[in-house]
């Protein structure tokens, strides 16, 4: 199956990419195809833009390196609508509107949801 990673990112230490990073080789492990919102913003700015962000501050993301959460959320949910089987939602996504947005995409679209 091909599962898009849903969680709270923003307001969270280091935009909770280690969770994120976890969650991916976990279920690559059992055989899935991936995508994972925290490499693929590593992919597009060339960097880890969680480095150093202890806070998990969008703006400072966006100072330092163009991070735009609208480019962010538009390229996860077109991922989501064309290419995921299934969402495997992260603890604390009920907290996330972005994650809530991406669930509420997966649900339209009668995509399981798997609860990690």
């Amino acid at each position: 199956m091909r599962w898009y990673i849903a969680g709270p990112m923003r307001s969270i230490p280091l935009f909770n990419f280690p969770a994120f990073m976890d969650a991916a080789a976990k279920l690559r492990a059992e055989g899935h195809v991936v995508f994972n919102p925290a490499e693929r913003d590593v992919t597009k700015y060339g960097v880890d833009i969680s480095e150093g962000n202890v806070a998990g501050d969008e703006q400072l993301a966006a100072h330092e390196h163009g991070f735009s959460l609208r480019e962010a959320l538009g390229a996860d949910l077109a991922w989501i609508c064309a290419e995921a089987d299934g969402i495997a939602m992260l603890p604390g996504w009920e907290h996330s509107l972005g994650a809530i947005a991406e669930k509420s995409a997966a649900e339209a679209l009668h995509l399981p949801v798997r609860y990690l």
